[in-house]
């Protein structure tokens, strides 16, 4: 009898993002998960593994770095989203690489117990909100600033943005139109909130260099 082929993790349709995480840990712990392979046969929800993928930098626990690695990623997929792109489309640089398993999966464990809550509610619903073209504009929209203010030095923000941001993918990878529009609420408050706050820092570090070239 001839065995049965190993299943990829996008071929069940339904998959969510646990079901895909375990898949993805299947292997070498110790191989390069590449951006190429991570987003392969994932349909209409390969924009929200690469936003998941995109979040996991924000999590680094080293003042410049986070924002400077997820930032730019983010609002890559933003835009892609924002221009009506079916399939991400990736530098050749950034698809040959992507996190190592071993990292996936102590991510994945750390937030375990918050999948587990948020997959009890989040299911497919909705879906139009996230396959009309205005909706996935304005998805990609608000990725596209939130990926901007993630870039910018604001104190103790990382881990906030990085955590909406991982909202966002969840919403893309459950195919739940109902928690995307409560992604989007949030989304504005916190464009708000630190856009407010970052253009104060701005004025307040134009002051201070304006202050000590007139000295």
């Amino acid at each position: 009898m001839a065995p049965e082929p190993q299943r990829e993790p996008g071929d069940d349709e339904e998959a969510g993002i646990r079901a895909l995480l375990a898949a993805y840990a299947v292997g070498d712990p110790h191989d390069t998960l590449k951006l190429r392979d991570l987003l392969a046969g994932l349909g209409k929800r390969v924009f929200g593994m690469l936003l998941f993928v995109a979040a996991l930098p924000a999590f680094i626990p080293i003042p410049g770095v986070a924002g400077a690695l997820s930032g730019p990623l983010t609002m890559l997929v933003g835009a892609q989203l924002l221009i009506g792109l079916r399939k991400p489309w990736l530098p050749r640089f950034l698809a040959e690489r992507g996190p190592r398993r071993d990292s996936l999966i102590r991510f994945e464990r750390r937030i375990a117990p918050w999948l587990q809550r948020l997959e009890r509610v989040v299911r497919p619903r909705m879906t139009g909100v996230l396959d009309r073209r205005p909706g996935a504009m304005f998805t990609g929209l608000l990725l596209v600033v939130l990926g901007l203010l993630l870039a910018l030095p604001i104190p103790f923000t990382n881990f906030l943005f990085g955590a909406l941001l991982l909202a966002y993918a969840l919403a893309l990878i459950e195919r739940d139109g109902a928690f995307m529009l409560l992604c989007w609420a949030v989304g504005l408050v916190a464009i708000a909130v630190f856009g407010v706050l970052s253009g104060a820092l701005a004025a307040a570090a134009a002051d201070w260099l304006g202050a000590g070239a007139a000295t």
